[in-house]
């Protein structure tokens, strides 16, 4: 049976969103965590963007060095020969080709330099240049779709598949979809394509997660798998996306999911950490009621449901607060605090670096990293996480290539 997938896309369409960003660091270090949650694929960036080359090009050499875990690292390119070309030295072999397909957009948006038929023609261009330079998995990315007439959509998955594509990517850019009509909609799109359907699902009446558990079912019961497209809280243009968590626990503990397998070996341990990892390095907090990780996801009150939960964590708790890496409690010191970052000293260095666990072989060393861990420092602008500190002192070299920027 055909199964569901995870691409999450925080580190090219979340960090879109306005007012937030991430440094090339803390991309990295998502790319990091993804790995180790086990999630299958996730899209980077940008490769054909001068400033995001040196992130891409060390990340792709990490995930070969095993520090990614089994993580797919996947670029977005809009579907132009130009954009493609541009990323190709960067090493990239996976990727996304992403270009308008409704009528509204065609008409409004490319005004009348392009119409259906030079839609598809720029897509397969590029699609075949991808083919031939080697590319490992193509998905053509379909903006627009809720509003693309489906016969359309299949004339654009198909010639997508001729052109070496694998994936489909239907796109509810504005958010317009509803649970229903979306599953109907895949479906039809499975069973005209034939091929794997990935559902990338906006926020905007709040039907985010929903839609792409609803999309996932009608591409699996259409006979082919199903990749979501997700970002760690749902941080995403406008009101967000589906969130990574939520759709997650979705998949594993809703009702009607159970003949429907999640194909990625997840581990959800990794869910709290990563969330506020996320919430930390974006500067946005993580809501009170947010699915598995806000402060009240575990929290009771009332007395009825007070009672029910200590007699029985079930009667009032779909899952474990354990399973999402929650439940250690979280010591701040009052007493003496040393810290290494941008205006750190050797001495403060090693001590902070001692406390995780970490020696140097010798000054020259401990000096090497000092200076990179001054260079994230001011990179990040925020102190460094134990996490940082620890990657910094395994991938230096990597580390540097990531931090530096040639404008």
């Amino acid at each position: 049976m055909a199964k569901i997938h995870i691409i999450d896309v925080t580190n090219r369409d979340g960090v879109q969103a306005s007012r937030v960003s991430l440094s090339k660091f803390q991309k990295t270090m998502l790319n990091y965590y993804l790995g180790k949650m086990g999630v299958r694929q996730s899209e980077m960036g940008f490769p054909f963007s001068k400033h995001e080359q040196n992130y891409v090009k060390a990340n792709l050499e990490l995930q070969q060095m095993g520090a990614m875990g089994s993580l797919v690292l996947s670029g977005w390119f809009r579907a132009m020969v130009g954009d493609l070309r541009l990323g190709l030295p960067t090493g990239i072999k996976d990727c996304n080709l992403s270009i308008s397909t409704s009528d509204q957009m065609i008409r409004n948006k490319f005004m009348g330099r392009l119409d259906r038929d030079s839609v598809i023609k720029e897509m397969v261009e590029t699609a075949k240049l991808a083919k031939e330079n080697g590319f490992r998995t193509i998905a053509v990315n379909a903006e627009d779709a809720s509003r693309t007439d489906i016969s359309y959509l299949i004339e654009f998955g198909l010639a997508g598949k001729e052109a070496g594509a694998q994936r489909i990517r239907y796109c509810d850019t504005v958010g317009i979809d509803t649970p229903i009509n979306i599953y109907d909609k895949i479906r039809t799109l499975a069973e005209g394509v034939k091929m794997p359907v990935e559902l990338h699902c906006h926020n905007d009446i709040g039907m985010a997660v929903a839609n792409s558990i609803m999309g996932a079912k009608g591409a699996v019961d259409g006979g082919c798998d199903a990749w979501i497209n997700t970002t760690v809280n749902g941080i995403g243009e406008r009101a967000g996306q589906a969130d990574l968590v939520s759709t997650i626990l979705a998949c594993k503990f809703g009702a009607g999911m159970e003949e429907y397998e999640l194909g990625d070996n997840i581990d959800l341990s990794w869910s709290y950490r990563l969330a506020n990892y996320i919430s930390d390095a974006f500067r946005v907090p993580i809501p009170i009621n947010q699915v598995g990780v806000g402060d009240n996801a575990f929290a009771h009150e009332s007395g009825i449901h007070a009672d029910g939960a200590l007699k029985d964590r079930h009667n009032y708790e779909l899952y474990d607060y354990e399973l999402l890496g929650r439940g250690e409690e979280e010591k701040v010191p009052t007493g003496r605090i040393i810290t290494t970052g941008e205006y750190g000293g050797i001495a403060g260095f090693k001590y902070v670096y001692s406390q995780l666990g970490v020696t140097f072989e010798d000054n020259q060393v401990a000096q090497t990293v000092l200076d990179l861990v001054q260079y994230a420092n001011a990179h990040n602008q925020m102190p460094l996480k134990d996490d940082e500190l620890r990657f910094i002192a395994q991938y230096p070299e990597q580390v540097r290539t990531i931090l530096t920027m040639t404008p």
